[in-house]
């Protein structure tokens, strides 16, 4: 499809599915910035981190169609939309691929688990400037108003300014109290523990549900994320798609010999 070029174009996607309040929310504050162009899931991804569908064909539907937006769906994972919204249907590289609002929190160790910024990743895998964004507040029917705010504000700042090549933001809102404002933080060490609850299906079987408490390493650390949510500030966490541990490259070289 044919796209304005002197406005930028951007990307939004998500992992709670088209319809949820979040995207909703988020599609009406950035509207303003360019042309818009929605590729998300169908229906619920949460927890897809970078999940593909490689064996299953993906379908696209047009749900709606408007000067500046036009909005989509798709049967396949927040991943697969972006790669989809890339390959197929946009006729440039977007300026901006923005990932959410999700509902709940991805600070932490939930960015590894993340549908939502799986997608934000992905983005950055093809060099453009993307974030994730999230309301630490799981309710379908959350309070979204400070969460778009914020969104708007990072959007912008990543438009005028960019982003490193192999960078996007984790952004996440808290969603009690005033907010303070906005801080750069690093993402908290800790790791979810009690992860599942046990109970028996209808005919007396084990069954398990995934649920969880988040056990924070260094709960008094005020550069991390969980500090500055539980603090009442608006976490921004620049993160990486390269894993690599650089400082134990030389350190496992004389592996080579073995």
């Amino acid at each position: 499809m044919k796209h304005n070029n002197k406005k930028p174009l951007i990307l939004i996607t998500n992992d709670d599915g088209v319809h949820a309040k979040g995207i909703q929310c988020l599609i009406e504050v950035i509207k303003p910035l360019g042309e818009i162009v929605v590729l998300a899931p169908e229906g619920p991804r949460s927890g897809m981190s970078s999940a593909i569908t490689p064996y299953v064909p993906l379908r696209i539907f047009r749900l709606k169609q408007e000067e500046n937006l036009t909005v989509y769906s798709c049967t396949g994972t927040p991943v697969d939309c972006v790669k989809l919204a890339i390959n197929e249907i946009l006729d440039r590289k977007p300026d901006l691929v923005i990932s959410g609002i999700n509902h709940g929190s991805n600070a932490a160790i939930c960015i590894i688990y993340s549908g939502t910024m799986g997608a934000a990743l992905e983005g950055c895998i093809f060099g453009i400037p993307s974030f994730g964004v999230s309301l630490t507040d799981h309710s379908s029917n959350a309070d979204f108003s400070e969460a778009v705010k914020y969104a708007r504000i990072v959007a912008e700042k990543v438009l005028e300014e960019g982003l490193p090549k192999g960078i996007c933001l984790n952004v996440n809102v808290p969603n009690e109290g005033e907010i303070k404002g906005m801080k750069i933080c690093t993402q908290t060490p800790g790791r979810w523990v009690s992860e599942f609850m046990k109970s028996k299906d209808g005919s007396g079987k084990d069954i398990y549900w995934l649920t969880g408490v988040f056990e924070n390493f260094t709960p008094d650390d005020k550069n991390t994320d969980e500090w500055a949510l539980t603090n009442g500030y608006v976490s921004i966490v620049p993160s990486q798609i390269d894993l690599t541990a650089y400082q134990m490259v030389d350190r496992l070289k004389h592996w080579e010999n073995a």
